[in-house]
């Protein structure tokens, strides 16, 4: 069913689709309780549907109709898939099909990456998370830049957790700089142990939602999880072991090599960290930079690079990181500006 009608001055094509599903079990699935899917799809392209029974009618302009429906459809088949699809899903999908029409939902969404102890099922929501974990599995050392929110870091540890638990390695190593915004841990109230902890706790953090507290705790005492601050990485040769450097950006160039020369035979590594985040001191180069340039071409090496549009928390944290490069780039003309008036 097809109607198409002309609108406004700007003589924009407007169009009805009918799009009808037939499984009426999986169709209440797609469009939601009280169709709430069907209305968060209508508001992020701007068209309006209606439901009727087992099938929907996509009302706007024409290339927001065929998204809607490519959209629905694209959801459709991974529901037939077995998928368990979330609301934050529906926002995903349409993002990757907005930016890439070619893109096949079903190779990112059932690339199943580990399965947590909550029986969540972790997989890629985003081309740049899907190019990150192919990249994980094909090179033995990747660099993961981006902002926050985009799962770097996340999506490394799931991928470390299910090469243990298939034996690939026989140990994991989570490690990130210590010493922060020129912070030294000398000057730190505690021990050791009380002072690098507080650091280490992001790692923590994600380790326990991937399995459950029992279990890692047992694994870290036995060694074979081992959570440390970069500066006890020196010295050491880390054999089939899956590692993992985060918040790489607050690396100077010594660490950052100091950390590269500690990999050993049979083993993986996965740096992460978001360039626009150094908390080093203005005359301190940070590693994570510097390495771009260093370590570019060299073969067994993957730079993956991601985006604000590849961030999977709130949505409004995309929107926050938007206003925060516009906020960084107004102080950057106010800079040059205030420069030339000077010269």
């Amino acid at each position: 069913m097809k109607e198409t009608q002309v609108v406004d001055s700007t003589l924009r094509e407007e169009t009805a689709e009918k799009v009808v599903f037939d499984d009426l079990q999986l169709v209440n699935t797609l469009f939601g309780v009280h169709s709430e899917n069907l209305r968060r799809i209508a508001r992020a392209i701007g068209v309006r549907i209606s439901a009727k029974g087992n099938a929907a009618t996509i009302r706007g302009d024409t290339l927001d109709v065929a998204l809607s429906k490519r959209v629905l459809n694209d959801l459709y088949g991974l529901l037939k898939k077995g998928y368990p699809l979330f609301p934050n899903d529906i926002n995903y999908a349409i993002r990757m099909i907005s930016d890439d029409q070619s893109v096949c939902l079903e190779d990112i969404f059932l690339d199943t990456v580990y399965i947590s102890s909550r029986k969540r099922v972790i997989t890629p929501k985003s081309l740049a998370q899907k190019r990150y974990i192919d990249a994980i599995r094909k090179y033995d050392l990747v660099i993961g830049i981006g902002p926050a929110g985009t799962g770097k870091t996340y999506l490394a540890m799931a991928m470390a957790v299910a090469s243990l638990m298939k034996q690939e390695v026989e140990r994991i190593v989570l490690t990130r700089p210590a010493v922060e915004a020129g912070e030294k841990l000398g000057f730190l109230p505690g021990t050791m142990y009380e002072k690098v902890n507080p650091y280490l706790r992001p790692l923590y953090d994600a380790l326990h939602d991937m399995m459950d507290f029992d279990r890692a705790s047992r694994l870290i005492e036995k060694g074979v999880i081992e959570v440390a601050p970069l500066a006890f990485m020196r010295g050491r040769t880390l054999n089939d072991s899956f590692v993992i450097l985060d918040e790489a950006q607050n690396t100077g160039p010594e660490q950052m090599k100091m950390f590269l020369t500690r990999l050993g035979f049979s083993s993986k590594a996965v740096i992460t960290g978001d360039i626009t985040q150094v908390d080093l001191p203005d005359n301190k180069v940070s590693g994570l930079i510097e390495i771009q340039s260093i370590l570019k071409g060299i073969e067994g090496i993957e730079f993956v690079y991601f985006t604000d549009r590849d961030v999977v928390r709130h949505p409004l944290v995309q929107d926050i990181i938007k206003a925060y490069e516009r906020a960084d780039e107004r102080r950057q003309r106010l800079k040059q500006q205030t420069s030339h008036e000077k010269g």
